[in-house]
């Protein structure tokens, strides 16, 4: 039975809220705007499907680009149908194609145990190994052909594979070079049993295209597929769509703004929209009312969007549902000579005016660079800040050394997981072991590393809280491995460790346990959100799989102010938003600036303006100088377009 909160939720839509909430048959693209609302007419239509169906065994599938967002939506809907959580998958596509592959990838010769690589360093690493094999295969590849990652992944997002990329370069000799490297990388990856994200996508998209059964079999379970920012997709994304629908599913349902596509680096363009309603004949809803944002804010929106020419031209202009703020919305503040006394005016003005509530205070830039001169003017005030970014590792010993434990038990043979192992048990409890010894060992009696390391510590002179730690990874690896209760325990044992050194002289737990309250935190949710995502019967390899899928990074600390780039506040809203950098060559990017006015980079870089000003709850701050970087800079377009500016730079 839904819940008084799903019968609130539902009654609190507006009418064309409710009529995409209730959308029967046909695919369907809803086009809303930013703070339109399209959280909860998700959440609402998954949990209307899940309700008026509850004798039923068939499941909803939920996609979206973040975690995150998975996570808010997956929260709502088990809130909304308490008991049908477990007939959804509601994750990124990413999560959907992992999941995909553990179940059928050895169709296609992947291991279910798969590691997945997502830092560029690793890559790198086996890009680099590929390179110096490749160079052995022929005189054509050369050292400067380790700089091709960027060009392998570009493949990928467009499902070129290994054997058909010869032929798909302007310039020959570059097609023959990668018709080597790209084979040459993927062998490394294999090796290692390992996919990068680009990979699953990949993988995925050929399962479902050379194996039409398991289409036809997820089509059945799943006949209800729901995408959220569809206008992010790349063409990998979207042929895996069309590869599992094959044309033929009628419940697909979009929602997307194409106001909002800024990932075209990534593959994402303006003509997806209108060939998702092409290829489905789908039917249209707008959803253009914006309930976050103050009027101001709004009309300043529309008439910076409209110099665009790549959008819908039957897309309905934002509407406010708030009435106009009483007080001052949008500030331009005064040109500044160059950018650090801009950042500098900008931290006092937001310590005079803020300082008992920092943390509805949001920096915003093009560049992470621009907000790093934000972040030390903040400091010089003595306000907390922070610069948001993904964190794809864990940092702290302890956490280091659980983690670790984890990869290795899934990962037999891997040194740099059995090296970080030794490295972190010694940060922990001062037992040096050097890694080349475990090696040498496990070859000699064809052992895992991490039995061999257990067996190695077993008969090294420990003292009391070190053997309870090695007792503990030799219980694990006989107990079946249940790395939840693992966890617990040595989270336990972290705790114990913590207590012992604080009653020593020699105090080191502020060196050796940095950071670990936070990503103990972290974890502890990771762990929460992954199983409630793939339910109870969770395995290690999965669990590990979707960790490092997820980012690590934690939570903000209370009364901080938040910087982003633009790109990372996509999604997010703030009470108090201040946009800096508002200069030609910054916003808009010199780059769109050198590709014209028209070009498709300076209408993604006017979507980037649109998207961080409509982040805003309460009031716009606008801030830009004079000189950046030693050279003069004008205002950016943009604040004229949008109303603040006069052409000639005057304030309206």
């Amino acid at each position: 039975m839904s819940t008084k909160e799903f019968t609130a939720a539902w009654k609190e839509l507006s009418p064309i809220q409710r009529k995409a909430a209730d959308w029967d048959e046909g695919p369907l693209l809803v086009l809303a705007g930013p703070g339109s609302g399209k959280t909860r007419v998700l959440t609402c239509r998954i949990a209307h499907i899940l309700d008026s169906s509850q004798d039923e065994n068939f499941r909803v599938l939920a996609l979206t680009f973040t975690n995150k967002a998975a996570d808010e939506m997956r929260n709502r809907v088990t809130n909304y149908v308490p008991g049908q959580e477990g007939r959804i998958f509601l994750g990124t596509f990413h999560s959907f194609c992992a999941d995909v592959l553990r179940q059928h990838g050895t169709h296609l010769n992947v291991n279910p145990n798969f590691n997945i690589y997502g830092q560029d360093e690793d890559l790198q690493a086996i890009l680099n190994d590929a390179v110096d094999e490749a160079k052995n295969k022929s005189n054509l590849v050369r050292d400067i052909h380790k700089e091709t990652l960027p060009v392998i992944q570009r493949l990928k997002s467009r499902l070129i594979l290994p054997e058909a990329c010869r032929d798909k370069f302007q310039d020959p000799e570059l097609g023959e070079v990668m018709a080597i490297v790209y084979p040459a990388y993927e062998e490394q990856l294999a090796k290692r049993n390992a996919l990068d994200f680009s990979s699953l996508i990949l993988k995925a998209y050929q399962l479902f295209a050379r194996f039409p059964a398991f289409a036809k079999r997820y089509q059945t379970v799943y006949p209800y597929i729901c995408v959220d920012e569809f206008q992010d997709t790349n063409q990998a994304q979207y042929s895996l769509l069309r590869a599992l629908t094959r044309n033929e599913s009628k419940n697909l349902f979009i929602v997307a703004d194409d106001d909002q596509i800024i990932y075209q680096w990534n593959g994402a363009s303006h003509k997806r929209i209108d060939e998702f309603l092409t290829d489905y004949s789908a039917m249209v809803v707008q959803i253009p009312t914006n309930y976050r944002c103050p009027p101001e804010i709004v009309e300043m929106a529309n008439n910076l969007i409209r110099h665009n020419f790549l959008r819908r031209p039957d897309k309905q202009p934002l509407q406010a549902a708030r009435a106009k703020s009483v007080g001052k919305t949008v500030r331009l503040l005064q040109r500044l000579s160059d950018l650090d006394a801009e950042v500098s005016e900008v931290a006092r003005d937001i310590k005079g005016l803020h300082s008992r509530h920092l943390g509805s205070v949001a920096i915003l830039g093009r560049s992470r660079r621009i907000l790093e001169r934000a972040e030390k003017a903040l400091c010089s005030e003595g306000v907390p800040a922070v610069i948001s970014q993904r964190k794809d590792e864990f940092e702290s010993g302890p956490l280091v050394w659980l983690h670790s434990i984890l990869r290795l038990t899934n990962d037999k043979q891997n040194l740099h997981y059995l090296e970080a192992i030794c490295g972190s048990f010694a940060q922990l409890t001062q037992v040096e072991i050097d890694s080349e010894d475990i090696v040498i060992q496990a070859r000699a009696s064809n052992l895992g590393y991490l039995h061999q390391w257990v067996k190695y510590m077993r008969q090294k002179p420990l003292g009391m809280l070190a053997r309870e730690g090695v007792d503990r990874v030799a219980q694990f690896l006989s107990g079946g491995t249940d790395f939840r209760a693992f966890s617990k325990s040595t989270l336990d044992w972290f705790g114990r460790l913590i207590e012992a050194q604080r009653q020593e002289e020699d105090d080191q737990t502020t060196e050796v346990f940095a950071r670990y309250e936070e990503e103990r935190s972290v974890w502890g949710e990771l762990m929460l959100d992954i199983t409630e995502s793939l339910g109870d019967e969770l395995t290690l390899e999965a669990f590990l799989q979707e960790l490092q899928i997820h980012s690590k990074e934690s939570p903000p600390q209370p009364d901080t102010v938040i910087l982003m780039t633009i790109h990372g506040a996509k999604g997010k809203e703030f009470e108090h938003v201040y946009l800096i950098g508002l200069v030609e060559d910054e916003l808009p990017s010199f780059q769109s600036r050198q590709r014209g006015d028209a070009s498709l980079e300076m209408e993604e870089e006017r979507r980037n303006c649109f998207v961080a000003i409509t982040r805003t709850i309460e009031t716009l701050t606008l801030s830009y100088a004079e000189r950046y970087r030693g050279w003069l800079k004008e205002p950016s377009r943009f604040l004229s377009e949008m109303g603040v500016l006069g052409e000639k730079g005057g304030k309206e």
